[in-house]
């Protein structure tokens, strides 16, 4: 205590001679772009043609090795190039740069440093020596080798090849206006499929024409060892890739649904904007999952056996009528602000409930025109997701417009509660609203016009519009009143921009369908319990148990969640008997006649548990079933086969 007064003494002296600094009361401006990558311009790339090299070869250790060579015009100093950030398609930022690796430069030979950009971490910057001509970009693609890693597109029979995810191109111009050469090597053997023109090859090395690195991107590849062209007519092609040779054989009778599918959507939509389009088709049960829309082609993986069981696969194949839908809707006709001139620009993604909603719409009605699919699946699929909207507690809150941010932020990743959070709702949602729309034009014309004659004057092509004919509100609206006058923007953005609604039943029961509940699943439903043994009790104790009891989809405020069950959960037992789909069912049906609650046991973790749950109706299932028995209605006419 004693040397307290020297010690303050000595901090008083301090403090008065110590200049203290000043604190700015401005705040520090952060940026949100980097002022070193330039903005996209209506400009070509002054350098000239890129050469892209890549060698696919390598399929057991699932790697691309890239060759990119990039010329630049005299007097650059500085090249930045852009891995592909915000991919069509994808409606969100989805460039898997992590699966770039070991990437170095040169510069006319000699190797230079690079650096990644600190704000935009997709951008890389390389300092060029005086009278530079060309820098090589050498890397490695790395395809995710299992499903916990990403989307696996490398198998020991096929590949997935999509360019965005093995180059990089030149900040500040419009890809339409960046020129490249591209070339790939394949595995002994194999055989590629695209829509890039121009093919030659030397032995396993496959080159194509020149393009713009816009169409590059929107022109994957499928390659294989067992591979099949089938030539559907209207310079429309299917290109399969299987897993076995015998995959690959398709009965005349169900090649002739396919190429119906082409007549009738040529018929509906008008003509196309490509000059030839190629169904790219893995019948895979090893490559990844994958529907995805380009101008010329589509990549679709279906069920191994998605042709040789043609029955028993006919819930597998409405991805082929979707992705044909997107040449017209989405890839041509595009929203103004899901258009971007680059692949670093955010997509807004506005109008998916157009883009994906009628496409969604389109998609169930030609599969059934064509018969590409049965009726009745196409009915099943609609009720479930019917069913599904309606009992989804999140449409209090959130409306179908702001689902369509879900891509952005969200990216197809499970969520704890989906039912109230909602997801793409856009997708199923918005075709309920195209359907109902086109029961509306059908009442007020005396059935002289529908949806149809919409999707015709809407997404048929215009000389000299191609690629891209953008589009808003508006214009939709316009075409509507075209086609019948209504006030469509009143009844649009009541259903799109409103949260709150009730069930989005309207188009089905002005269709002349209603839905109704059963104890056993409909067509479509039927399908999926056969191949995943899964159980849909959406509409009964609030979840979907798989073959082994691991609990997912618990619907908010349902029996399932009231009494405690939550995703990730497994269900041990039932009512004293193991779990099985059939005991479940069995159980759940039993509880009908009784007041007793089910007991079902429980395990969380390293915790086992008995719940009650206090349910007694009975296993519920949706169909859409006739309102008319015996007599054609709208929705049967909607579905009917067209003429050409």
């Amino acid at each position: 205590m004693k040397n307290i007064p020297a010690v303050a003494t000595l901090l008083s002296a301090l403090c008065l001679s110590t200049s203290v600094p000043a604190i700015s009361a401005e705040p520090t401006r952060i940026e949100m772009a980097s002022p070193t990558v330039p903005d996209a311009v209506d400009s070509p790339w002054p350098g000239g043609t890129i050469q892209l090299d890549i060698d696919a070869s390598d399929v057991t250790r699932a790697t691309y090795k890239v060759t990119e060579t990039i010329p630049v015009a005299p007097g650059t100093e500085r090249l930045t190039l852009l891995f592909p950030q915000w991919l069509p398609g994808n409606h969100g930022p989805r460039g898997p740069l992590a699966e770039l690796v070991d990437l170095r430069f040169t510069v006319d030979g000699k190797p230079v440093k690079w650096e990644r950009d600190p704000i935009e971490v997709y951008a890389f910057h390389v300092e060029l020596p005086a009278n530079a001509r060309k820098v090589v970009a050498r890397f490695i693609h790395t395809s995710p080798l299992q499903p916990s890693e990403g989307r696996v597109t490398v198998t020991p029979d096929m590949l997935n090849l999509q360019w965005e995810k093995m180059s990089l191109y030149p900040a500040g111009h419009y890809v339409s206006r960046i020129k490249v050469r591209p070339s790939v090597t394949f595995p002994k053997g194999w055989t590629p499929a695209t829509a890039l023109d121009g093919e030659t090859y030397a032995g396993d090395r496959y080159a194509w024409a020149e393009t713009n690195y816009e169409e590059l991107v929107d022109s994957p590849i499928f390659a294989g060892a067992n591979y099949r062209r089938f030539d559907l007519g209207n310079d429309v092609s299917l290109d399969a890739v299987a897993d076995s040779p015998e995959l690959l054989e398709l009965a005349p009778e169900n090649l002739a649904k396919l190429r119906a599918l082409s007549d009738q959507a040529l018929y509906l939509f008008g003509k196309p904007a490509f000059d030839h389009y190629e169904f790219l088709v893995a019948l895979s049960g090893k490559i990844g999952g994958i529907g995805l829309e380009h101008l010329r082609s589509s990549e679709n993986q279906l069920e191994p056996r998605a042709f040789v069981d043609w029955k028993g696969m006919d819930w597998d194949r409405n991805v082929l009528p979707h992705e044909f839908t997107h040449s017209w809707n989405g890839k041509y006709r595009r929203p103004a602000k899901l258009w971007t001139p680059d692949y670093r620009t955010p997509m807004q993604d506005n109008l998916l409930w157009v883009y994906e909603g009628q496409t969604q719409f389109w998609g169930q009605v030609l599969a059934v025109r064509s018969g590409v699919q049965e009726k009745d699946t196409v009915l099943g699929a609609i009720a479930r997701a019917a069913a599904a909207l309606a009992a989804n507690p999140g449409r209090g809150w959130r409306s179908v417009e702001d689902t369509t941010f879900d891509p952005v932020f969200a990216a197809r990743k499970p969520k704890p509660y989906a039912s109230m959070a909602r997801t793409e709702d856009y997708y199923w949602e918005g075709a309920m609203v195209w359907l109902e729309a086109d029961q509306v034009i059908r009442e007020g014309t005396n059935g002289r016009k529908g949806l149809d004659d919409f999707a015709k004057a809407f997404f048929s092509y215009r000389d000299g519009t191609a690629p891209t004919l953008r589009y808003g509100f508006d214009d939709v609206v316009a075409t509507l009143n075209e086609i019948y006058p209504y006030d469509w923007a009143r009844f649009l953005k009541d259903r799109i921009y409103q949260p709150g609604r009730g069930a989005p039943y309207a188009g089905i029961e002005k269709a002349g369908y209603q839905i109704v509940f059963k104890d056993e699943p409909n067509p479509y439903d039927k399908a999926l319990v056969d191949k995943y043994g899964s159980l849909y009790l959406s509409h009964s104790l609030g979840m979907t148990v798989d073959k082994d009891g691991d609990v997912s989809g618990v619907v908010w405020d349902s029996p399932a969640f009231n009494a405690g069950i939550v995703s990730g959960a497994k269900i041990i037992a039932v009512d004293g008997t193991v779990y099985s789909a059939d005991a479940m069912t069995k159980a759940i049906t039993a509880a009908k006649s009784r007041k007793e609650p089910l007991q079902i046991v429980v395990r969380r973790g390293d915790k086992v548990m008995t719940v009650s749950v206090d349910y007694h109706d009975g296993m519920r299932w949706p169909w859409l079933v006739s309102t008319t028995p015996g007599r054609e209605n709208g929705l049967d006419r909607l579905l009917a086969a067209r003429r050409n």
